[in-house]
């Protein structure tokens, strides 16, 4: 399929999402789109599979101009959308949810018939041993993932469009992903891959389209490309890291110990101090998530010792847990933690209305102010406080749901699950450093990343896990990325080898 796309134009009220953008896919072709936070990529993903419609502008496939009214025009047309927000039911089997929105499909399922077909989906992305009459919410989130991709390559379009698909996924996870993208595209499909990891852009595509606030940086082939150019090309000029001083020790240890977190994850030990940060550092279903829930007083059924400054931390409950200081992050922000059809000022102050509050009255006064507070702290533009969280980019979401985090009476255990996921490298640099500055600010801070760049740029003190379990604590000076990758695939000897 080739498509043409003519100067696209959309906006939401006063915001230009896209500014005259054109571009071209064409037949057998990876093509990667980057950018920035609110570049326009979501929007410009909508609108080729028909969420959205444009202001101006012109859609052509194969020379002939086209429109489409809503998804099922773009699948009619053969375009396939894989979007980065999980869309499957937990509650259907993987054999329903794959079927699931398909244009054509019949209204009657017969298993026994789409049996062999799901299982070759299932086959290209890695979950052969999974049977496509099991549940999806037995399922773990790298599962559900690639159960979205498997479904995204049954709708056998000329099109598909893949908008940040390995977020939650293994290396191994990744490599089926990318065999079946290239598969694909031998076949003669046209493939569009938005992803934040620069390394899988320039590993996998072969032209890269770089949009920066609406508009066309430009679009090149991936060989006259390299990281540091992208980068460039995304914000304007190279983001560096955060060079600010060691922080000092706000005295406050935290501990952990003998934590356990049924079915898989057991023993768990660790500690660290007030104004140090914590990396765990694992692959996709390694238990980091399950330690930092328990924290967070998500997992009643958990068991053991977590303290801070010597008190005892109540875990079972998330009352509990934030009665003692503790503030949990999830790494789901659209379906733990964001009210996504509220403004961004009523999600800044969720968790403080009691302390905005006189007699369970709100004080609308007090509450503005707060809110106008915690977007300067946040980084976030204080004329977006009544826009709606669900307009604002990936990145912004994210510091919405860290901001209302941050300087909060009480806190001193700052835990943030996959605190960059589907964020680009401009907004990853905006939230480090929030994440530093709580730690300045004597909280201890403990984070979970499937990315070991964001582990060795961010971290004080580097955990690895495998199979539920510890397999090393160590200062940052002491882990190479060469150690930590050689722990968090299991292999023993070789990470003391290369230590």
């Amino acid at each position: 399929m080739k498509l043409q796309v003519q100067t696209l134009v959309k906006s939401y009220g006063p915001v230009a999402a896209l500014r005259g953008v054109s571009l071209e896919l064409r037949d057998g072709e990876v093509h990667a789109l980057c950018g920035h936070n609110g570049a326009g990529k979501s929007t410009l993903v909508k609108i080729l599979s028909g969420v959205e419609q444009p202001d101006e502008g012109v859609l052509e496939i194969n020379g002939e101009p086209i429109s489409f009214r809503n998804p099922l025009d773009a699948q009619a047309a053969g375009i396939a959308l894989v979007d980065q927000e999980l869309s499957l039911v937990p509650q259907l089997t993987v054999a329903e949810n794959i079927d699931l929105g398909r244009a054509g499909a019949s209204f009657i399922t017969r298993p026994g018939r789409a049996r062999p077909r799901v299982k070759q989906l299932l086959g290209r992305v890695g979950l052969g041993h999974i049977s496509p009459s099991t549940p999806v919410e037995l399922l773990s989130i790298g599962e559900r993932q690639l159960v979205e991709i498997a479904r995204g390559l049954g709708r056998e379009a000329g099109l598909l469009i893949l908008d940040e698909p390995t977020a939650t996924l293994s290396d191994t996870e990744i490599a089926f992903v990318f065999n079946a993208v290239r598969d694909v595209a031998a076949e003669g499909a046209s493939i569009v891959f938005v992803s934040h990891r620069l390394g899988e852009v320039l590993s996998l595509c072969n032209v890269v389209t770089v949009l920066r606030d609406g508009e066309l940086v430009a679009t090149k082939p991936i060989a006259e490309v390299d990281r540091p150019t992208l980068i460039e090309m995304m914000v304007g000029s190279v983001v560096d890291a955060d060079t600010s001083e060691l922080r000092p020790s706000s005295g406050k240890i935290v501990t952990v110990s003998s934590l356990q977190v049924p079915p898989r994850v057991t023993g768990v030990d660790l500690q660290l101090e007030g104004g140090q940060i914590m990396g765990i550092a694992g692959q996709v279903g390694c238990g980091a998530s399950e330690v930092l829930r328990a924290l967070g007083g998500l997992v009643p059924q958990a068991a053991g010792d977590v303290s801070i400054a010597g008190k005892k931390v109540r875990i079972n409950t998330p009352r509990g847990a934030l009665a003692s200081g503790v503030s949990y992050i999830s790494g789901d922000r659209k379906g733990d933690g964001l009210f996504l059809n509220r403004s961004v000022s009523d999600n800044l102050i969720a968790t403080r209305l009691g302390d905005l509050s006189q007699a369970g009255i709100m004080q609308p006064r007090a509450a503005a102010r707060t809110a106008k507070e915690l977007a300067e702290v946040a980084g976030i533009d204080p004329s977006r406080l009544r826009s709606a969280v669900v307009e604002l980019s990936g990145g912004n979401q994210q510091k919405v749901f860290l901001g209302r985090c941050l300087d909060r009476k009480g806190t001193e255990l700052l835990i943030l699950d996959e605190p960059t996921r589907g964020v680009d490298v401009g907004g990853r640099a905006e939230i480090h450093n929030l994440i530093r500055r709580a730690a300045a600010a004597g909280h201890a801070v403990i984070f979970a990343s499937t990315e070991l760049t964001e582990i060795l740029d961010l971290s004080d003190i580097i955990v690895t896990m495998f199979g539920g379990q510890v397999v090393s604590t160590r200062q940052r000076s002491e882990v190479t990325a060469a150690s930590a990758l050689a722990e968090i695939t299991h292999r023993d000897s070789d990470a003391k080898a290369v230590a």
